[in-house]
């Protein structure tokens, strides 16, 4: 059987950053439907990687392809196929957490009935409503995540990139993460989580691709009844990766 195209596709990408290499000659595919889990100690190239997927970084050399189509030469994809919450969610401090909404469905093309059928579907799926009318520059840490994500959501994106979306959210918070993702999952739209939590991990994602200096070093299914194999294939590429420096 034919496998369908893959949705996102990474080939060769390298990208320097501060005079090093951040990510060197990675590929990656995802495919519609997917969870994959970035995994990779701080400084391994993991939000690199994903700036460069949300066209927020040119590669240095390498080809990122969207729905087929190379992102470089059709950057209009962005605004159509992808939602992303980077680590901090880029917030007006001077607008409502409603006017976010608005805002940000017009730059994606959303008008009329399709953007408020938008804004009320993320505002309920998000529990939003009680900070429509609140600065986004008086919400709590978690609350930007939250309208972040909302903003992320919007335009129903066939690709959803998530960099560490669970920090400042409390254990009902992330147990409503995880079921998110899964809805989205379910309905056909590939997610992009990376994350350091090994548990975020075995919980959400069906495949599990570690970085380390900037390489990819694994890629490959996740066992979710087997968070031990996990740790442990993270740790040694994380050792091998220190020994190595200190040879």
């Amino acid at each position: 059987m034919t496998l369908p195209q893959p949705l996102l596709k990474l080939d060769s990408v390298s990208r320097r950053r501060a005079g090093r290499a951040a990510v060197r000659d990675l590929d990656l595919e995802l495919r519609r439907g997917q969870v994959l889990g970035l995994l990779g100690v701080n400084g391994a190239g993991k939000s690199t990687t994903l700036s460069m997927i949300a066209g927020a970084l040119r590669p240095d050399s390498g080809r990122i392809a969207l729905d087929g189509h190379d992102f470089l030469e059709r950057p209009e994809l962005a605004g159509r196929l992808l939602g992303w919450l980077p680590e901090r969610a880029p917030l007006w401090q001077e607008l409502t957490v409603g006017e976010h909404l608005d805002t940000h469905g017009r730059l994606r093309g959303l008008a009329g009935n399709a953007l408020r059928q938008a804004r009320e579907a993320v505002i309920e799926r998000l529990e939003l409503q009680p900070l429509v009318r609140r600065l986004a520059g008086v919400l709590s840490q978690g609350q930007r995540q939250r309208l972040g994500l909302a903003c992320a959501l919007l335009h129903r994106p066939a690709l959803l990139v998530l960099d560490e979306p669970a920090n400042a959210l409390d254990p009902v918070q992330v147990a409503a993460l995880r079921a998110l993702i899964r809805e989205q999952a379910a309905a056909g739209t590939a997610v992009i989580l990376s994350t350091h939590l090994l548990a975020e991990v075995t919980a959400v994602c069906d495949r599990v691709a570690i970085l380390h200096e900037g390489t990819l070093r694994h890629d490959g299914p996740v066992a979710n009844d087997d968070h031990a194999a996990l740790e442990r294939r993270f740790f040694e590429i994380a050792m091998n990766g220190a020994q190595a420096r200190a040879a």
